[in-house]
């Protein structure tokens, strides 16, 4: 006779952080989140933030603390969570410790491959923000 594990699967909150707004709407009110919930690092932080069918952010997941320059990111990272949490929709964001905040080709590659995926999950990226001294939306942009 074989043993099979059971599992049971859990999300569990680390922590929460007081913001002005809990809305997605805009992405303005995503960025004021996002600088909330990394403050001033000095290496890549890959977050994503899972909204309610209202656009209301219900959770905050930290994907990825990469180098000064990358961060790696894989679509089960962003959904395990997302899948958890029953999230509709999903915002990403991650800051360029270099303060430029225009998306590098990487960025662009990493955004079609979240995007594709969410299709197929059915809870689609609402935007992509990338903060530095400004920041940049993908959907503001026309590349989402």
């Amino acid at each position: 006779m074989r043993i099979v594990p059971v599992y049971g699967v859990t999300l569990v909150r680390d922590s929460s952080i007081k913001v002005a707004d809990r809305s997605a709407d805009s992405p303005v009110a995503v960025v004021e989140i996002l600088r909330a919930h990394i403050g001033n690092v000095d290496r890549e932080h890959f977050v994503a933030l899972f909204v309610n069918a209202r656009n209301q952010i219900i959770g905050i997941n930290t994907v990825s603390v990469g180098t000064l320059s990358a961060s790696l990111v894989h679509p089960r990272e962003i959904y395990k969570p997302a899948i958890l949490i029953s999230a509709a929709a999903v915002v990403i964001g991650h800051n360029h410790p270099s303060g430029d905040q225009q998306p590098s080709a990487e960025d662009k590659a990493t955004t079609r491959r979240l995007v594709q995926a969410g299709q197929l999950l059915g809870i689609p990226i609402l935007d992509h923000i990338i903060i530095g001294e400004g920041y940049f939306s993908f959907r503001e942009s026309g590349l989402l």
